[in-house]
C-alpha cells in the first residue's frame, strides 16, 4: 500500500470533449511519441521511486525512528508528524511554481535528474541515524526526510508532465496504470527482499532463509532497519537510469523558468477564481482535500502507531507491509467495481466511510483492550515470530480493511472528477485536482503531532485523523454527480 500524494490522473484514451484525439503516430500533446522502450522506461521510474514510501515513510524506518532514535513512541509520533507537516507546507508553497514550469513545457529530465541526485544521498544518510539520538540524530533525520519528501513530490510533478508528450492518446491510460502497477509491485518486492535477507535470518529455522543477514548486518544494532535508507537510495539510483537514457525529453523552452512560473501562477489564480462558476466541482475539490489528507495521514502514521502500541520490530513491520500491499491490489479492484456499479459519489462515500470505521476500530485495539473493552492476554496464540497475540491479529485484520478502502478511494476520486468537470476543461481541472492534493498536505501531520503532544497519547494522535475523514464525508454529501457545463467566456 503506497502513499499516493501526487497521483497521476488517468486520462481516458479519448478525452472528454476531444473529437479527434489524433493517430497513434502522434503524442497526446500533438508531437511525436516515444518508442515503446521510451514509454516503458517512463513507467519504470515509478518502480524506482515507490519503495522509498514503503520502506522509509510507512513500514520500516519511520517506526525505527520513533521507537529507537527518539526513544519514546509517543514523542516519536509527534516529531514524525511535525517533520511531515513542515515538508507538506513547503510543498504546498512551492508546488504551483514548479508545476507551472512543468505545465508550460520545455525539458523535464534535467529537473528529475536534479531531484534524484538530491534524494539518493539523503536516503543513504539515514543509515547513520543511530539509536538514542546518536549519529546524525533527530535533527539530521528531520533534514533528510524533509529534503527527500520535497524532492520526491517535485520529481513526480515533472515525471507526470512528461506523459502527454511521450504517449499517444490510446496509450495514456495504459502507461499511467502501468506506472502505478510497477510502483506497487516494486515496493512489494523490496519489502520481501528486506524480510528474507535482512530480518528473518536468525529468527526462523526455515531452510529457504539464509542463516545470517546479508552483508553481516547486526540486528541487535537495528542495522536491518537502518539499511532501508541505503536500499531505497540505491534502488532509486539504479532504476532511474532507463528514464534518463531511453525516454526522450521535450525541446528546450524558449521562455525562462521565471517567466514560466509567472505565467503558470497567474493561470492557477485565474482557474481558482473561475471556480465560482463551478460550485459543484469546487465543493468536490474541497471535500477531496479533507479526506485525502486523512487518507495520507493514515498511511504515514499507521506503521508508527502499530510499532509503538504493540512494540513491533522490523520483522513484524515488514510482514505487516507485505500483507497490506497485497490487499491494496484488491482495493483497486473493489474501487472499480463500486464505481461502475453505484457511481463515483457512492463509491467515495463507501470508501471513506470504510476507512473511517476501520480507523476507529484500529484505535480501539491495544495489547490490553479489544474494541475499547479490557482484555486479559492469554499469551501467544502460535509459534510464529510475529503477530503472536489476539489483539495483534485483530489489529492486522482491521488495517487490511483500511488498506482496501484507502486504495479504492484513490481510484474513485480520479473518476469522480472525470465525471463532473466540464468536458472541454478536463486538463485544467485535473491541474486543480493535483494542486488540491498538495495545498493542505501539512494539515494532517501537524494535527497528529499536536494531538499526540497534547494528550501524551499515540492513540489520541492517530484518532485525530478521524476529524478530517468525517469532515470530507460531510462535504461530499453536497456534491452532485452531474457534469458541469462550461461557463461563458471559458475556453
Amino acid at each position: 500500500m503506497s502513499q499516493d500524494v501526487t497521483e497521476i490522473p488517468i486520462t481516458p484514451s479519448t478525452p472528454a470533449g476531444v473529437d479527434n484525439p489524433g493517430p497513434d503516430t502522434q503524442s497526446a500533446d500533438g508531437g511525436t511519441p516515444a518508442d515503446r522502450r521510451g514509454q516503458i522506461s517512463w513507467a519504470i521510474f515509478e518502480w524506482a521511486r515507490n519503495p522509498y514510501v514503503l520502506l522509509i515513510t510507512i513500514y520500516v524506518f519511520a517506526p525505527y525512528f520513533s521507537n529507537h532514535v527518539v526513544g519514546d513512541p509517543v514523542q516519536g509520533q509527534a516529531i514524525w508528524g511535525y517533520i511531515n507537516g513542515f515538508a507538506g507546507a513547503a510543498i504546498a508553497i512551492l508546488a504551483p511554481f514548479l508545476g507551472a514550469i512543468a505545465d508550460l513545457g520545455g525539458t523535464r529530465k534535467p529537473w528529475i535528474i536534479a531531484f534524484t541526485l538530491v534524494m539518493v544521498p539523503a536516503m543513504i544518510a539515514l543509515w547513520f541515524a543511530l539509536p538514542g539520538d546518536g549519529g546524525i540524530g533527530i535533527w539530521g533525520v528531520a533534514l533528510c526526510i524533509v529534503t527527500i519528501t520535497i524532492a520526491y513530490e517535485f520529481s513526480a510533478v515533472f515525471h507526470n508532465s512528461m506523459l502527454p508528450s511521450i504517449a499517444p492518446h490510446s496509450r495514456i491510460g495504459f502507461l499511467s496504470g502501468l506506472g502505478l502497477a510497477l510502483g506497487n509491485l516494486g515496493g512489494l518486492l523490496i519489502l520481501i527482499f528486506m524480510l528474507v535477507f535482512f530480518t528473518l535470518p536468525g529468527n526462523v529455522p526455515w531452510s529457504f532463509i539464509p542463516d545470517t543477514p546479508l552483508f553481516g548486518l547486526d540486528q541487535s544494532l537495528f542495522q536491518d532497519s537502518r539499511i532501508s535508507g541505503p536500499v531505497a537510495g540505491m534502488w532509486l539510483a539504479a532504476f532511474s537510469l532507463p528514464l534518463f537514457l531511453f525516454t526522450p525529453d521535450a525541446a528546450k523552452n524558449t521562455i525562462g523558468a521565471w517567466e514560466a512560473m509567472q505565467k503558470g501562477v497567474r493561470r492557477v489564480v485565474l482557474t481558482v477564481m473561475r471556480l465560482k462558476h463551478y460550485r459543484n466541482v469546487a465543493t468536490y475539490l474541497g471535500a477531496r482535500m479533507l479526506y485525502n489528507d486523512g487518507k495520507t495521514a493514515v498511511l504515514i502514521f499507521g506503521g508508527v502507531y502499530a510499532a509503538g502500541v504493540f512494540g513491533w520490530g522490523t520483522l513484524d513491520m515488514l510482514v505487516y507491509g507485505i500483507i497490506l500491499s497485497v490487499f491494496a491490489v484488491l482495493g483497486g479492484l473493489i474501487g472499480g467495481w463500486l464505481d461502475d456499479t453505484f457511481g463515483s459519489k457512492i463509491a467515495i462515500m463507501t470508501s471513506i466511510g470504510g476507512t473511517t470505521v476501520g480507523l476507529l476500530l484500529a484505535v480501539s485495539i491495544t495489547p490490553t483492550e479489544l474494541f475499547f473493552q479490557p482484555y486479559d492476554s492469554t499469551g501467544p496464540i502460535w509459534s510464529l515470530p510475529f503477530f503472536k497475540t489476539l489483539p495483534e491479529l485483530l489489529y492486522l485484520c482491521v488495517v487490511i480493511i483500511i488498506a482496501i478502502f484507502i486504495t479504492a478511494a484513490y481510484a474513485n476520486s480520479r473518476t469522480m472528477l472525470a465525471r463532473i468537470a466540464p468536458a472541454k476543461m478536463m486538463t485544467e481541472f485535473f491541474g486543480l485536482y493535483a494542486l488540491s492534493g498538495t495545498a493542505t498536505a501539512f494539515v494532517a501531520p501537524i494535527l497528529v503531532g499536536i494531538s499526540t503532544d497534547m494528550f501524551d497519547s499515540q492513540r489520541a494522535g492517530f484518532a485525530s485523523i478521524l476529524l478530517l475523514l468525517l469532515a470530507g464525508m460531510a462535504v461530499m454529501i453536497f456534491v452532485n454527480e452531474t457534469r458541469a457545463e462550461r461557463a461563458d467566456g471559458d475556453h
